[in-house]
């Protein structure tokens, strides 16, 4: 733990796994509908590779260098390692621990899952027929003797080292041979649905079925006895991205894709039943580091398929289903952006369907009024309904940009395929700025009647608007608008200096303007007026940000936040005199949408966007806050926080300590749900409407 001044700042990794652990705390909560216990186990799972593929890997680089400049760097990244990986050997452990629980739950609700030594004769009939009619041709053996490397291979994958007996008259002992195969997850799936039985469902993970099926896998070849070990690994993901200035963004980009396949192993899971003779084996096919780790596990690794675990019909098991709420405004066949010129507006989604936004697209692309769009992308959905609408805004003679981030972590590659569709289309795309990630959520309308723009604080991505809260404002004020085309002027003209009038935007002023605003704070508490800050953001690690909050707090401002992610603080600091409170909220729902609240002695200002409080936000990407000036949506901003402070169901102290306590009940009052009372509050007021 460093300081900055006297105030004690938790090391970004070590908060990280506190918000991890949440979710795992989630997955072993009776109260949680079973099947929703098993989906966040998978969360929690993928969650985990992807931070070894980044964190830990960027750690491991600064640990590992040799630079004399960066010793001191070396030395924190480090021990910030060794913690790493003590707590992730803890959760580890109470890990394996909930998903066997959770296992055995399962079956007394009738949804079995059985290994290969299980099977019935019916079963084992239904298999053969599998792996005849769909298995055969999906596995691929390589004698583990003909294999020099693994770290070419790919890290989203499960492999079974198979260990296989041969007996012959002249042999003395029997012959051991070793194979390696990938499970066929991506064209199989990772679970096998066996015929029911009894009212019982039953399951296979895929690395049983192919346990079974091994004497067909290698038939023909006289083995007689087959023995097969999970194993799994994650490699690092930073990608090597050619810096020569000669050629374009995109090319780079394809070149870094490709060797992030390439990418060294970092840590290795296998199942600790593996001999040790086979073990060997396959170790030696790796060229781990000093500071990479080699953990046994359990027989099934990659539990991020439970995050599509099979219901087997169970919705009783899920939570209830909250149809998305269509918004009335954006609903009808008047001109939606004329309601927009009318009345900023306003959605909060998943609760509100995305589909006002394609609504606001799509007229956009048709009206014989528009003449231009632009739009900020960065993570698309695969078949995206927003690409394929820029494209007919194209078609229909409108002159579109798309400014897409091929940097977006993890979605490069089809970021670049959507980008050649639309360069197809002859939409003028910008691969964004050289050193900066546009990660702004921005879409401009230019149009006669009067310019019109949506400012998000989560991406155009129809996947995660059904299970990211994210909130889109859309408006026609000018002096937004005009920032707006600035902010565009600026990716297309990076070292053009340009001033914001309305918008908080990085890397230009926006740390500097949130500053002076708690600063505000500040100075009013002093002088003894009303002042209070209330945030709901992802991500809180800036070292100034984090000083002056806990400076508002120690001279009596009121600071409320809800933090899902990273979150650096310690909130039991005697001198913060309880004013700094803080909640991570893990429900149904991925927590996503960003909102500020300034008391501002009682002239209140609001601001949403795309921007956490990272160093990386306002330094090296393209962030944008908007003020909220519509005052049923400033108050529709205050509910949406006030709820999650208010939340005692799902909502989780966050203190530094990594404990994780819910936030008791206060007396006289109910147990509050914020998920759930905002769903029903848009349901009754969308009921309301009509």
């Amino acid at each position: 733990m460093k300081k900055k001044g006297c105030f004690p700042i938790i090391e970004r990794d070590i908060s990280w796994l506190h918000f991890n652990h949440r979710i795992l705390q989630e997955a072993q909560r009776k109260e949680v509908p079973l099947l929703e216990r098993v989906s966040f186990l998978g969360i929690y799972s993928n969650n985990l590779d992807e931070f070894f593929r980044v964190r830990v890997a960027t750690l491991n680089r600064i640990a590992e260098t040799d630079n004399r400049a960066l010793e001191q760097e070396s030395k924190i990244a480090y021990h910030t390692l060794q913690k790493v990986n003590k707590l992730n050997a803890l959760y580890s452990t109470e890990f394996i621990d909930t998903v066997n629980k959770t296992t055995d739950e399962l079956k007394t609700q009738n949804i079995c899952i059985i290994n290969d030594n299980q099977v019935s004769s019916e079963q084992q009939s239904f298999i053969k027929k599998y792996y005849q009619s769909k298995m055969k041709g999906t596995t691929h053996p390589i004698w583990l003797r003909c294999i020099n490397s693994l770290n070419n291979e790919a890290d989203d994958a499960i492999y079974m080292a198979v260990k296989m007996l041969k007996w012959k008259v002249n042999y003395k002992r029997p012959r051991n041979e070793y194979a390696l195969i990938m499970l066929p997850v991506k064209e199989l799936g990772r679970f096998l649905r066996l015929p029911d039985n009894d009212g019982k469902c039953y399951l296979m993970y895929m690395d049983d079925v192919l346990r079974y099926c091994m004497p067909w896998v290698f038939a023909g070849l006289g083995y007689d006895n087959f023995e097969a070990y999970a194993f799994k690994f994650t490699k690092d993901a930073e990608m090597d991205i050619d810096n020569d200035l000669s050629i374009g963004k995109l090319q780079k980009v394809q070149r870094g894709v490709k060797s992030r396949k390439q990418g060294l192993p970092i840590r290795v899971l296998y199942d600790n039943a593996m001999p040790k003779d086979l073990l060997k084996k396959v170790m030696t096919k790796f060229k781990l580091g000093r500071l990479d780790t080699a953990s046994p596990s359990g027989r099934y690794h990659n539990h991020n398929d439970f995050i599509s675990f099979p219901d087997c019909g169970r919705k009783d098991l899920k939570y209830p289903a909250w149809p998305q709420i269509q918004l009335p405004e954006f609903n009808t066949n008047n001109s939606v952006l004329n309601v927009i010129r009318r009345k900023d507006r306003f959605i909060h989604t998943p609760y509100y369907s995305f589909d006002a936004y394609l609504r606001f697209l799509g007229e956009a692309a048709l009206s014989t009024d528009v003449k231009e769009i632009k739009i900020t992308l960065y993570r698309l959905a695969k078949d995206s309904k927003v690409v394929a609408t820029l494209i007919d805004a194209a078609k229909n003679g409108k002159r579109v940009t798309a400014v897409i981030e091929l940097l977006a972590r993890f979605d490069e590659a089809n970021n670049i395929t959507l980008s050649k569709e639309m360069q197809d289309a002859g939409i003028n795309v910008i691969f964004g700025v050289e050193g900066l990630k546009i990660h702004s959520k921005l879409t401009l309308i230019e149009a006669r009647s009067g310019d019109v723009v949506c400012i998000g604080t989560g991406n155009f991505h129809e996947g995660n608007a059904r299970v990211y809260t994210d909130c889109l404002l859309f408006t026609a004020a000018k002096y937004i608008v005009k920032d707006v085309k600035n902010v565009f002027e600026f990716i297309q003209a990076p070292f053009m200096p340009v001033k914001y009038k309305e918008l908080l935007v990085s890397p230009n002023d926006m740390k500097n303007q949130i500053l002076h605003m708690m600063n505000n704070e500040i100075n009013n508490r002093r002088q003894g007026k009303k002042a209070y800050i209330k945030v709901k953001i992802n991500h809180v690690t800036d070292e100034d940000i984090l000083h002056t909050i806990y400076t508002a707090a120690a001279e009596g401002v009121t600071v409320d936040m809800m933090i899902r992610g990273n979150c650096a603080f310690t909130t039991t600091i005697p001198e913060l005199n309880g004013n700094l409170r803080i909640h991570g909220l893990i429900d149904r729902y991925l927590e996503h949408s960003r909102i500020l609240i300034f008391c501002n002695n009682g002239n209140e200002r609001y601001y949403m966007g795309s921007s956490d409080w990272m160093s990386r936000n306002f330094s090296n990407r393209i962030e944008v806050m908007t003020p909220v000036y519509d005052e049923d949506i400033q108050q529709e901003l205050e509910r949406i926080v006030d709820y999650g402070l208010k939340d005692t169901i799902q909502g989780r102290i966050v203190d530094g300590s990594g404990d994780n306590n819910f936030w008791p009940v206060p007396d006289g009052e109910k147990p509050f749900r914020s998920q759930e009372e905002l769903y029903n509050y848009y349901l009754q007021k969308s009921s309301d409407k009509k």
